[in-house]
């Protein structure tokens, strides 16, 4: 029998968290989740892997979910590590998704905010569930974001 467990929120982290905050409010609709930024030494992320972490950032509450719902965490470290690209095929947290009605149009303000494409926009049959018109893009920093429509 599974625990009783509420989803909260998915972190992201980024090397300006601010570039973040701002692609994902102008593009998305997300908006923050609280009055004011989070800036703050850590000292319980010690005992889980970071010895002296700071961080700053904060939360926003994504679309569709009005002011209870779950959260995207955007945050940056005073240290950072220099990472690649992430990409579809790989271990771990690949991807965010967000439903659009225009997936054409979604793509443009992507990349009108600094993100870019990653492939061709695609429409699939599924049969019993319908038609999907789907994108991958990426955020400022190069995270990727599904654009998808069903109908």
């Amino acid at each position: 029998m599974p625990i009783k467990a509420s989803y909260v929120h998915t972190n992201l982290t980024g090397r300006d968290w601010r570039t973040l905050v701002k692609f994902y409010c102008e593009v998305f609709g997300a908006f923050p989740s609280r009055p004011s930024v989070i800036s703050q030494a850590i000292g319980w992320i010690a005992r889980q892997s970071l010895r002296n972490a700071h961080l700053t950032g904060l939360h926003l509450r994504l679309p569709g979910f009005g002011t209870g719902g779950p959260t995207l965490e955007i945050f940056s470290y005073d240290e950072m590590l220099q990472g690649r690209l992430p990409v579809a095929n790989e271990p771990g947290f690949g991807h965010l998704a967000f439903a659009v009605e225009d997936v054409e149009e979604a793509l443009r303000a992507v990349q009108m905010h600094g993100g870019s494409s990653v492939g061709e926009i695609v429409t699939t049959h599924v049969t019993g569930v319908g038609t999907l018109r789907v994108v991958y893009a990426r955020d400022p920093e190069g995270n990727i974001v599904e654009l998808q429509k069903w109908s």
